[in-house]
């Protein structure tokens, strides 16, 4: 394994890191680890029944199949598919969550809970075959919601939103019977399909694990999106602070990871109660300041303009900062190694999930049934942390800044931003786009990874895609990286193209759009639809000048991202290898074969600058047909 420089994107995450002695941090664990298993990485080691575990390694002359006969790419395509089938399960289970809060909602079974947005409601009703005449609100709502429950256990049939789909895209699925039906019986169907006996070709296994990823990307991850719209309001465009400089020393901080929408929306609300503002103040704190991280953190900044104090690998620094006073996980994104480390700062560790939980933390469970209240006793546990702070243990310098950027966009707040407020249209930016003005359209999402060294591969990316007139929409822990770098402030126009660079003037944009957190990658496929239903830039997604850069990954979720994408007719690059390096035949499908099929493929570069040159080409090549 290559020698791991350090991460130059956050000089004080840096500080804190190297001066904090004693503490077991990432870097120190991932050193501890850097003898991992040669076979682990490239996937050829196979655990699924008890006849292993079987190593294969045909490259060095070992075994090139295991007990019962699997091969490498067959091998290979069952790792993937469980990685698959794990991402899926992570947004269907927040779906079901989603869809549960709205129904309680409707029937007034959830505490301040409303519904917000009656117009996208009304909308998705519509779009399910809901009748909206003469009834109300809460009618509505409980019918959507009934719906989109049936909808996550349907057993036969399509499911229901693929019908967004463009149809030349439908056909194609069609053909290749990959349209999904229920969002969990397609999971379940998947992780049979890895079992012993049964998926034994890795194509077939392949093609399950399509249909799965089609499953979140069209079905629970696009309605968890617009339900989030319709229970907390639609996002906007809003100003807000990244870096660690967000917390603030006089204040009670409490930080949000994992999937706290719900509950980030309660606390928000108690953190204005007058008897808690002054219980802080008795402490003497002047304000309860509320703060995100990682997935968490970029959907409570896309509601609420909350600030993100940093990606993945930043919780650990926010704690050493000694002025966190409680951290609250509902699920997800959370290191186990909190656990440990709050034991020797005065951080209260908090779930509220039952799906999460720490051997030495606090849970206080969420109850849809009086949410304001347990926001208010979470709220109050910070409070006492706060008068329980050790000043020698707090750090936090002139240095580490909050830096200004912009958040909040989403397809339908871009129809009102790039058209006006009365004629909200796409016709800006695909006319920009047939001129040459700009070349075309780039997402660029994805986690924080301690095996990538000293170069930010994000920032890297993105700054030589809009170096090259390539407008970037972004999410994750990716869009926090280049909120650092300044490149989501209309400031970061400079560092683009004379073509996008005019046109973010004319428009009032910043050329890298925060689109939310690396889950909410769905709403780029409706922003590439709505791009479609404007005309003049093809008939399929496959058509349009448009790639998906994956600088780092994590976990299985941004797997089923990129096979959803890639099924859509996206191009998807990846910064880090999946761990199939001995699976040839599946390699050269996944890089190749998969591209005759669906329009879209895989690819593998490490050296950001010609990932982004990757990208670049195909979006120029698919510029020739419009």
């Amino acid at each position: 394994m290559a020698e791991r420089k350090e991460r130059t994107d956050d000089k004080f995450d840096e500080q804190m890191l190297d001066t904090e002695s004693g503490v077991n941090k990432y870097r120190d664990r991932y050193e501890a680890m850097r003898s991992q298993c040669s076979l682990g990485m490239q996937e050829t080691c196979c655990q699924i029944c008890n006849m292993g575990p079987c190593k294969i390694n045909p490259q060095e002359n070992g075994p090139d199949i295991g007990v019962c006969g699997a091969n490498a790419d067959t091998i290979g395509a069952w790792n993937l598919a469980r990685m698959i089938a794990a991402g899926a399960a992570v947004r269907s289970e927040y779906c079901r969550d989603m869809a549960n809060l709205l129904l309680k909602s409707a029937n007034n079974q959830a505490g301040g809970f409303k519904i917000k947005d009656a117009q996208e409601l009304f909308e998705l009703a519509s779009e399910l075959g809901i009748s909206t005449n003469g009834r109300d609100v809460n009618q509505v709502a409980a019918d959507v919601a009934e719906v989109i429950l049936s909808e996550i256990g349907r057993q036969d049939g399509y499911l229901r939103l693929s019908k967004r789909v463009p149809q030349k895209r439908q056909e194609i699925w069609e053909g290749l019977n990959v349209i999904p039906s229920g969002i969990n019986s397609e999971i379940v169907q998947l992780i049979n399909v890895i079992s012993l006996g049964a998926g034994n070709d890795f194509r077939n296994v392949i093609c399950r694990g399509i249909r799965t990823a089609l499953a979140d990307g069209w079905g629970s991850s696009m309605i968890a999106a617009k339900l989030s719209d319709i229970l907390f309001g639609p996002p906007k465009p809003i100003r807000s602070q990244v870096n660690i400089g967000a917390l603030c020393e006089d204040s009670v901080n409490i930080v949000f990871c994992g999937d706290a929408l719900a509950l980030a929306e309660m606390i928000a609300t108690a953190a204005d109660d007058p008897e808690l503002t002054q219980l802080a103040m008795e402490k003497g704190a002047k304000n309860i300041r509320i703060a995100g991280m990682c997935s968490a953190g970029n959907e409570i900044l896309m509601q609420h303009g909350f600030p993100v104090i940093g990606d993945f690998l930043a919780q650990e620094s926010a704690i050493l900062t000694g002025l966190v006073d409680a951290i609250v996980v509902d699920t997800h994104c959370a290191m186990p190694a909190l656990d440990e480390l709050v034991r020797r700062y005065h951080t209260k560790l908090i779930t509220t999930s039952s799906k999460c939980r720490f051997q030495g933390g606090m849970h206080i469970p969420f109850d849809l049934g009086s949410p304001l209240e347990t926001a208010k006793q979470i709220i109050r546990e910070a409070v006492e942390s706060y008068a329980n702070r050790n000043k020698s243990q707090m750090k936090l310098p002139d240095s580490a800044v909050g830096y200004r950027f912009i958040a909040g966009f989403t397809p339908e707040n871009l129809y009102r931003v790039l058209g006006g407020t009365y004629r909200g249209t796409c016709g800006p930016l695909n006319n920009a786009i047939i001129e040459g003005r700009i070349r075309g359209i780039a997402a660029v999402i994805g986690c924080s990874n301690p095996k990538i060294g000293e170069r930010n591969n994000c920032v890297e990316i993105t700054k030589e895609l809009i170096k090259n007139d390539i407008l970037v929409i972004q999410g994750g822990c990716a869009a926090i990286e280049c909120a650092r770098a300044g490149l989501l402030a209309p400031e970061g126009a400079q560092y683009a193209g004379l073509g996008l660079r005019e046109f973010c003037e004319v428009v009032g944009i910043p050329p890298v759009l925060h689109f939310g957190s690396c889950m909410d990658c769905s709403r780029a496929l409706v922003f590439f639809c709505n791009m479609l239903s404007e005309g003049n830039v093809g008939e399929d997604l496959s058509d349009i000048p448009i790639a998906l850069a994956i600088p780092e990954w994590t976990s299985g979720s941004l797997i089923t991202v990129s096979f959803y994408m890639v099924a859509s007719g996206i191009l998807s690059v990846f910064g880090m290898p999946f761990q199939t390096s001995d699976s040839q035949n599946l390699n050269s499908y996944l890089c190749s074969g998969i591209e005759e099929d669906f329009g879209g493929r895989f690819a593998f570069e490490v050296d950001p600058i010609k990932t982004a040159h990757l990208m670049i080409d195909h979006i120029n090549m698919k510029r020739k047909s419009l």
